[in-house]
């Protein structure tokens, strides 16, 4: 039976609700869609943001023969029925879920294909593509970055699906889903197949019963890698190691559970223990070479050592801060003497004028004098 989800996915941009920096009048998905631009992109973005509906809607308006794989089941075979199959002209597009699973031989297997227009490449990845997509392939793609729906969106979408619920409901739903229109309305569906009414707490309910397991591009992915790093956070290697055994029993990516232990080696532990982030990014390459099952015990190792380090957050507190100064402020003038004077005419407006390696002059711009950011 066809999931609620697909059955009122929208065919047209029409339809589409949300991403306006992408489908927006003038924007750039709206102008490839209209201008029927062949060209291979990657969707980046959380779950339920609209990245296969966009790919179906763009497949649709170059009337195109449309192949749809998700890169944790699909190989190089799959690839080489696309490549035979005869279309008749019609131009092949490849959507390629959870592209960042599809391994470095895979991607250079795709790579020659998409070089020479023989398939037109959509991927699609909830993780950051400079990670996970090897160069060459990263760039013959554009990246199209989406973001989690806002709430007025995602009150749309819940109207579309037919279900009746008060405010009470509708509101908490869509906080539940945060940003995910698959997540709420697989919660519609599945409370009417199990309750018939629709309230608050046949929601709830819903959402404690067992119909629904865990989902990697769901909220219990989200729910469980929080309560992982916080319980590291928190000094607690049991509770960690007893989420950790979660995710890995799910089926979770563990180079995702890596990635995450080297941004916590700075983001928490930073200069209290420099240590942690050697240790952090050896798991992660041990992770790389090993792969699951066995892989799972370098996680473990890892997770023990950063539970049990000293904790400062100092150093990344302080680059949040001078990040928000950026984005306040811009561009600041930096000061003349610590600019470059690569020509005479710099040199004559006194750029690098009083410069001294070992100066205890501010080098902050003007504005920002007397700035402290790390903390100490």
């Amino acid at each position: 039976m066809e999931p609620l989800a697909s059955k009122i996915r929208p065919k047209t941009l029409e339809g589409f609700v949300g991403q306006e920096h992408l489908v927006g009048e003038g924007k750039p998905f709206n102008i490839a869609i209209k201008q029927k631009h062949l060209f291979s992109f990657i969707f980046w973005g959380p779950p339920g943001s609209g990245k296969t509906t966009l790919a179906k809607i763009y497949a649709n308006s170059l009337n195109a023969k449309l192949y749809e794989l998700s890169a944790v089941s699909a190989g190089k075979d799959d690839i080489r029925k696309i490549l035979n199959e005869d279309t008749k002209g019609y131009p092949k597009v490849l959507f390629l879920d959870e592209i960042h699973r599809f391994n470095k031989s895979q991607q250079d297997f795709l790579l020659p294909y998409v070089e020479r227009g023989e398939i037109t490449l959509i991927g699609a990845t909830t993780e950051n593509p400079s990670f996970e997509v090897i160069p060459p392939l990263l760039s013959r793609c554009r990246v199209f970055v989406l973001s989690e729906l806002q709430d007025e969106a995602m009150l749309k979408i819940i109207a579309r699906t037919g279900f009746k619920l008060d405010k009470k409901a509708r509101d908490w739903l869509v906080a539940m889903a945060n940003g995910d229109a698959r997540q709420a309305i697989t919660m519609l569906e599945n409370t009417a197949k199990l309750y018939g009414k629709i309230t608050t707490d046949s929601l709830k309910d819903t959402l404690q019963s067992k119909f629904l397991r865990y989902d990697k591009k769901g909220e219990e992915h989200y729910n469980t890698i929080s309560a992982f790093i916080k319980s590291m956070r928190a000094s607690q290697p049991d509770a960690a190691l007893y989420y950790l055994a979660r995710m890995i029993d799910a089926g979770e990516d563990p180079k995702f559970i890596a990635r995450r232990m080297v941004i916590f080696a700075s983001e928490d532990i930073g200069i209290a223990q420099p240590t942690a982030l050697v240790v952090a990014n050896d798991v992660f390459r041990a992770v790389e070479i090993i792969g699951l099952p066995e892989c799972g015990i370098n996680l473990a190792h890892g997770v023990v050592y950063l539970c049990q380090a000293k904790k400062n957050r100092t150093a990344y507190n302080a680059f949040m801060a001078a990040m928000e100064d950026v984005k306040k402020y811009g561009n600041l003038p930096i000061p003349l003497m610590l600019r470059n004077p690569e020509t005479k005419l710099m040199k004559n407006l006194n750029y690098g004028k009083g410069y001294d390696k070992y100066s205890k002059e501010d080098y902050l711009p003007d504005r920002l004098r007397g700035r402290k950011y790390l903390l100490r």
